[in-house]
């Protein structure tokens, strides 16, 4: 998957000239906590919501409330704008635009295509648009997790159990093994992965019963209220 299938291409966007108070106007209006800065198609900076929040004046401020009114009305994007922008290409893959993300510690990466700026993709991106349907985030079914089930003949017989009971995978992905399971090695053998899978069943019961007559220890996985 590429950074260009989940970004915002409608980038709402603002010039340094622009006043602070109007850009944080912006940013309610939009329900938005970053602007990517903009000067004549060339991004320049960008402004976030925390940045916007750290250069108010402080309650402690000597300044008389018309005062501060008058600062704050002067004040300009270019004054407080980060310009050392971490971006990334839009046809880069999501995992490099994770780990960018990570590396630098920043929330959100603006997307070029080139010099032109073309979109922005955000953690809740990453969250909402990848994570949530791989975890099954606010679908039906059941989630159950069959260890040691991680490489491919596992998963082989995994399937096979599945279209004996009738049951569909949603999803499927392999997991560390977790650190509550115990399983006896053979010498020279090493941890297998575990194969997490999210069913398009509410009961699972028939799933880890037939999983347990060809040898495959499988527990359930249970939705937990957020």
């Amino acid at each position: 998957m590429l950074v260009r299938d989940i970004m915002t291409s409608n980038v709402i966007t603002v010039s340094s000239d622009t006043l602070m108070i109007e850009a944080g106007k912006t940013m309610d209006f939009h329900r938005i906590e970053r602007l990517p800065v903009v000067d004549k198609g060339k991004l320049v900076g960008i402004l976030t919501k925390s940045i916007l929040e750290k250069s108010a004046p402080s309650g402690a401020t000597s300044l008389t409330r018309w005062e501060l009114n008058y600062l704050l009305g002067k004040m300009k994007v270019k004054e407080i704008m980060r310009t050392d922008v971490t971006t990334v290409d839009a046809d880069a893959t999501v995992e490099c635009a994770i780990a960018t993300a990570q590396g630098k510690r920043v929330g959100s990466l603006p997307v070029m295509q080139g010099n032109r700026l073309v979109g922005i993709v955000t953690t809740n991106d990453f969250f909402y648009k990848i994570l949530n349907p791989l975890m099954g985030i606010g679908e039906s079914g059941k989630r159950i997790i069959v260890y040691g089930a991680g490489d491919v003949e596992q998963i082989r017989k995994v399937t096979e159990c599945l279209s004996k009971v009738g049951v569909g995978i949603k999803s499927l992905c392999t997991v560390a093994p977790g650190e509550g399971h115990i399983c006896t090695l053979a010498p020279g053998e090493s941890h297998k992965n575990d194969l997490l899978l999210h069913l398009n069943t509410e009961d699972t019961s028939k799933v880890i019963a037939e999983l347990k007559k060809v040898g495959l220890s499988a527990d359930h996985r249970e939705h937990q209220p957020c």
